[in-house]
């Protein structure tokens, strides 16, 4: 039997791209004569008594119409280049294939190397041990970058920046028990954050198991808790069903990190070369039109709503999409902690990050909305001051690969979309195309976003005042390297309150320009910033 363990968690963030979204019949007219309305993009105000938002005049969307032909709105040149998406690898986002039969035998350890292959790892960090050096051969023989490190929290660290940062994931390697104890944090990072990762961890023969062996431990039992999912094969015939699964639990759904566990001498078994592995996945989820719908009507409704926007944005590639989504309704963005860099923080609608080191009208801002958009965000202590976001009594809609449903004393949405964040985006980009919005609740959400922009910069500022502390003012650090980093520069942080510094001061410009760990790790700053390097 193969020894696993699912571990379960409630909600996610994002983690996947899609393509785009079908494009719809776009309306003709957006406005008749004498309407006491405005479409989606118009800056003229109206008279104050219009109906509410007429979002049921937009066309269905064209189910014909191929992704390619969605058509983009065009921001402004400086917002443009402040949104511009990070370069993804060339075959980042393409489905793992089926791992074909070998032309002749092959040993364990090589078919789970190719497997990892085709799932998109590039890298393997490690601290290299006796107990898998059969994986370790198998490995370079498949083309992935063995990259050893001094220590293994630090290479699961490093594989789980490398798959933030990417969307691609990257897999960390370690010996018994030992190795993998320190791994552990990483994991639990990974997990914290979402992020795609295989952990691979070599045990004790098969003949010694169970007799308190050196550096033996129930790896699955007890570091597989940490992770999403977790297996250890008995033998060569359930080690293909072992790596399909952890393809499909690492990258499907929530992403997250996977541990497999690989007695020393099973890595060196020979697999028949008939055998292959069916790693593909299905694609991601994307929103139904009445959903979609009814998003844009809570939020084009009220009077003071806003978005909270988390990792699920970043990692789908999606920022210039939610920009101007926001733009068009006229309505804010929070970051989630830690994902400061989700829209350029100089667009007038950023309202800063949630959680440790946010000035006070962040938490004041989302208290008061009236209706909230979150997306791509799971929703964590930090980033809702403690669960007390979104407020009782506010109607809020969730959109994420796993919205949440309840319970544990979370509220449940008001509408939950099961979609990933760039298909919902892109389709409710379409559809607000000409949409018609109610003029002057377009004008008091502006008026209002004026002043809570004014606060929160005013609030932001991090390098005045007096410093009584030893060393330099710290507030100026920040905003001394905001003033030489370039835009594009990658920012890391460790955990410690040293980092609510750079949460509150640091003006992002483009999004994935930011690591942190929402585990709340430390440790993990420098790694993160190595395999942010990696070429």
């Amino acid at each position: 039997m193969i020894d696993h363990t699912e571990t379960a968690t409630p909600s996610t963030e994002s983690q996947e791209a899609a393509d785009a979204a079908e494009a719809p019949q776009l309306p003709g007219d957006a406005t008749a004569p004498g309407d006491a309305t405005a479409p989606a993009d118009a800056t003229a105000p109206a008279d104050d008594g219009a109906e509410q938002a007429d979002l049921d005049r937009l066309a269905e969307p064209d189910p014909a119409a191929a992704p390619d032909d969605v058509g983009e709105i065009a921001p402004e040149p400086e917002a443009a280049a402040a949104d511009a998406e990070p370069e993804a690898d060339t075959d980042a986002d393409e489905p793992p294939a089926v791992v074909a039969a070998a032309t002749g035998p092959r040993t364990v350890g090589r078919l789970v190397a190719d497997v990892l292959r085709a799932a998109g790892v590039r890298y393997a960090f490690t601290v290299p041990g006796e107990s898998f050096l059969g994986l370790l051969e198998g490995l370079t023989a498949a083309g992935i970058r063995v990259v050893t490190t001094r220590h293994e929290g630090a290479a699961s660290f490093m594989a789980e920046a490398y798959g933030q940062l990417t969307g691609r994931p990257a897999a960390c390697l370690a010996t018994r028990a030992v190795g993998a104890a320190n791994l552990a944090i990483g994991i639990h990072t990974a997990r914290q954050n979402s992020t795609p990762m295989f952990v691979l961890v070599g045990q004790v023969e098969r003949a010694f198991q169970g007799r308190e062996a050196f550096q033996e431990v129930d790896q699955v039992g007890s570091f597989g808790q940490l992770a999403k999912w977790s297996a250890e094969p008995r033998d060569a015939g359930e080690v293909p069903a072992a790596l399909a699964e952890a393809v499909t639990q690492a990258l499907g759904g929530r992403p997250g990190p996977v541990l497999l566990s690989f007695a020393e001498d099973l890595l060196d078994e020979e697999v028949p070369a008939e055998v292959s592995v069916d790693a593909t996945r299905a694609g991601p989820p994307r929103a139904e039109v009445p959903e979609t719908r009814a998003v844009l009507q809570l939020l084009a409704s009220a009077e003071r709503p806003v978005i909270l926007a988390g990792a699920g944005v970043l990692r789908a590639r999606t920022s210039s999409d939610l920009t101007r989504f926001a733009e068009l309704l006229h309505v804010p963005v929070i970051a989630a902690w830690r994902r400061g860099d989700v829209i350029s923080n100089d667009n007038a609608l950023f309202l800063g990050m949630a959680g440790y080191g946010s000035p006070p009208s962040v938490r004041e801002r989302l208290e008061q909305a009236d209706a909230m958009l979150v997306i791509g965000c799971r929703l964590n202590e930090v980033t809702t001051f403690g669960y007390r976001i979104p407020a009782a009594g506010v109607p809020w809609a969730h959109v994420d690969l796993a919205p949440r449903e309840g319970g544990d004393g979370l509220l449940p949405p008001t509408i939950a979309v099961r979609s990933d964040a760039r298909a919902f985006l892109r389709g409710a980009v379409q559809r607000l195309r000409g949409a018609v919005l109610d003029a002057g609740l377009v004008d008091a959400r502006r008026a209002t976003n004026e002043r809570d922009r004014a606060t929160w910069e005013q609030e932001a500022a991090v390098e005045g005042g007096e410093w009584s502390g030893p060393g330099i003012h710290p507030g100026r650090v920040i905003a001394t390297l905001r003033r030489v980093l370039p835009d594009e520069a990658i920012l890391t942080t460790d955990a410690g309150n040293f980092g609510g510094w750079a949460a509150r001061g640091f003006r992002f410009r483009r999004p994935g320009t930011f690591l942190g760990p929402t585990s709340g790790a430390m440790g993990y700053g420098l790694p993160a910033a190595i395999a942010a390097g990696s070429p």
